[in-house]
């Protein structure tokens, strides 16, 4: 089950990261639901979160929560989002996302053309956050 987000990983495609680990990786998606909108994907080709190994779910939750903290700080929000919703590609990713109000949780209003200088801005932003929490090792160059 090859996906969209497998060639991200494997450098086929483009990809704004902000987290790499031996398991996971975390970029931007390029249709945010707010700036910052991040995806935390696991490197394994997963397609439903039903079918993840409950111990493996649990360090992706563990890699969400870590880019939740930093997006909050980055943005300043009063809330981290966190969605599982997987119909738009078959490979497990959480959403998570600065949050500012309930209207931020609806993926459907996600900005299918955000600006390249808004998504550098963003990867910038959580890349600072991320080092200033003590994540660094596992933030690329």
């Amino acid at each position: 089950m090859a996906s969209v987000f497998s060639a991200i990983i494997d450098g086929q495609l483009p990809g704004r990261f902000v987290w790499e680990d031996d398991e996971f990786v975390a970029f931007l998606t390029i249709a945010p639901i707010t700036q910052g909108h991040t995806l935390v994907v696991p490197r394994e080709e997963i397609d439903q979160w039903q079918d993840i190994d409950p111990d493996t779910f649990a360090r992706l939750n563990g890699v969400a929560q870590k880019i939740g903290r930093a997006v909050r700080a980055a943005w300043e929000a009063p809330r981290a989002g966190l969605l599982v919703a997987g119909l738009e590609v078959p490979h497990l990713h959480v959403h998570v996302f600065p949050a500012f109000e309930l209207g931020d949780f609806n993926i459907s209003q996600a900005d299918p053309e955000p600006s390249q200088e808004s998504l550098d801005e963003a990867q910038a932003k959580i890349k600072q956050a991320l080092r200033d929490l003590g994540y660094g090792a596992n933030v690329p160059a």
